[in-house]
């Protein structure tokens, strides 16, 4: 079962690490690249307040985004702002996430995402978890992959195998941290080939974030993973 409260204070805990972090940084800074690109870290922190935002949207029952477009001319609008700004944004749009969170709901009704993804409501506080802790390390402002919490870690490779199991792109794969192990790609009596890597360079392969070249791979090449 999805503890959705429990999620609800791993954001809350998350989104303060953020805030801390990033209020130390100075106007100039929040200019500079990011590491996704083509995104400044102030286009990064614009897309983390206007996420929230849209998760309060499918809360309640409207659309994330008005569409694909104005979500990407909302984020372009403010990634400029002075850090001043950018931070109580921030703030102030996690605070109306987290109320929404705490209002009495139905957390087993089935919700609408982007692009008709569906999903349980009580999931959402986990995909705001994913969105925080993965666009912190995005900052590149000294929080890695390994400062992750461990049971963040595990869910997300979990969540991210589940989300590539099936794909015929993908081959069966076993991945493991050498503890657990998981599954992912298309079906297949037994695995294809087996990654085998820390939590955190699992969770950066998976994520997009890291090249694999950590990983040890055995039984082909270290799958081609299909764009989050």
């Amino acid at each position: 079962m999805i503890d959705h409260a429990h999620d609800l204070a791993c954001v809350r805990e998350a989104t303060d690490r953020l805030l801390t972090a990033v209020a130390a940084l100075d106007n100039a800074s929040l200019a500079e690249p990011s590491r996704l690109p083509g995104w400044s870290r102030g286009h990064v922190l614009a897309h983390l307040a206007r996420n929230a935002d849209a998760l309060v949207n499918v809360l309640q029952g409207r659309p994330m985004y008005a569409s694909a477009a104005a979500r990407d001319a909302d984020i372009e609008r403010d990634a400029s702002r002075p850090l001043a700004a950018q931070v109580t944004d921030v703030r102030e749009t996690a605070d109306r996430f987290r109320a929404t969170g705490d209002a009495p709901a139905d957390w087993t009704r089935t919700v609408e995402l982007r692009n008709g993804v569906t999903d349980s409501a009580s999931r959402v506080p986990f995909r705001r978890w994913v969105e925080v802790e993965l666009h912190h390390v995005d900052l590149g402002i000294g929080y890695e992959l390994e400062d992750l919490p461990a049971e963040f870690l595990e869910r997300e490779t979990d969540f991210l195998t589940q989300r590539f199991a099936g794909h015929p792109d993908v081959p069966a794969t076993r991945v493991t941290d050498g503890t657990r192990a998981w599954t992912t790609g298309r079906e297949a009596d037994a695995p294809e080939v087996t990654v085998t890597g820390r939590p955190a360079d699992l969770v950066g392969w998976l994520a997009g974030r890291r090249d694999g070249t950590a990983l040890e791979v055995r039984g082909g090449e270290l799958p081609k993973l299909p764009p989050l």
